[in-house]
């Protein structure tokens, strides 16, 4: 049989659940940071409108920024965690062994990083509201299209980390922390792609999430939704997804040969 079974993910879903929920510190540490950097930027996103007539025309830019690049982030975070709770518990080698597919696999850890992104993010939305009148919500179908190709971004980047773990073992897992903050100056976050100098520009716009940014200053600024960068994102994350998921079958099956899926632990 060879079609994907939805009970086998199910079970990985389930597994990697009942962890998160029976750890009071890994809830808190996805609610603390997307508050702190909420609450951070809010406050400089209210002093800039104070005494900027052009921020203050573009109210909101650097809130809606902070709260995308937690998703992007967050949704490679929550995807590698859940990878490397089974490198902490050598659990690895066992269900590379199970009927469990390496496809399935990995849409568990999909899952799992939108329900650790639901947990963390949901609320922060809400205390924006609270403490700065900004609802991320009102963006609507936009939002919607900028958290799929930010959440594709966030899986791709996940999936070639998960396989770099597997075949150079936990010396590989800073990247899991550190890998997306290489993105940051280059994603132009929080200052439009024109900043940057014209060589790098070409490299900016080699990176879907610099299309969701772009998109998100046109909306809020210009009141404008741009579809054409919308589509041109999806387009490159469609790429950099096929590349990612045939790098980590690839470095799988490297591990299989130089038999390091056994050696791996905290």
């Amino acid at each position: 049989m060879t079609s994907a079974s939805l009970s086998r993910i199910g079970a990985m879903v389930r597994r990697y659940w009942y962890l998160l929920r029976s750890s009071w510190p890994r809830i808190l540490d996805l609610i603390y940071w997307p508050t702190v950097q909420m609450l951070m930027w809010g406050f400089l996103q209210m002093y800039v409108a104070q005494n900027a007539g052009f921020f203050a025309r573009a109210g909101g830019v650097f809130i809606g920024a902070v709260l995308l690049w937690d998703i992007l982030f967050r949704g490679q975070l929550g995807f590698s965690i859940s990878f490397l709770e089974e490198m902490y518990a050598r659990n690895l080698g066992n269900i590379m062994i199970s009927p469990l597919r390496p496809a399935e696999f990995l849409a568990a850890l999909m899952i799992m990083s939108i329900v650790r992104l639901s947990i963390g993010m949901v609320p922060v939305t809400f205390l924006a509201m609270g403490f700065f009148g900004f609802n991320l919500w009102s963006l609507g179908f936009a939002l919607a299209v900028f958290f799929v190709n930010l959440i594709l971004t966030s899986w791709s980047i996940g999936v070639f980390v998960s396989g770099l773990l597997l075949r150079n073992g936990m010396g590989a897992e800073s990247l899991a922390w550190t890998i997306m903050f290489l993105f940051l100056p280059l994603t132009c976050v929080y200052y439009p792609v024109s900043v940057l100098p014209h060589w790098l520009q070409y490299v900016a716009w080699a990176l879907p999430p610099t299309y969701v940014f772009e998109g998100m200053r046109a909306l809020l600024i210009d009141h404008v939704f741009r579809a054409d960068l919308m589509l041109e994102a999806f387009l490159y994350n469609l790429v950099l997804f096929a590349a990612a998921s045939t790098a980590f079958l690839l470095l799988l099956r490297s591990a299989r040969d130089q038999g390091s899926l056994l050696q791996m632990g905290e």
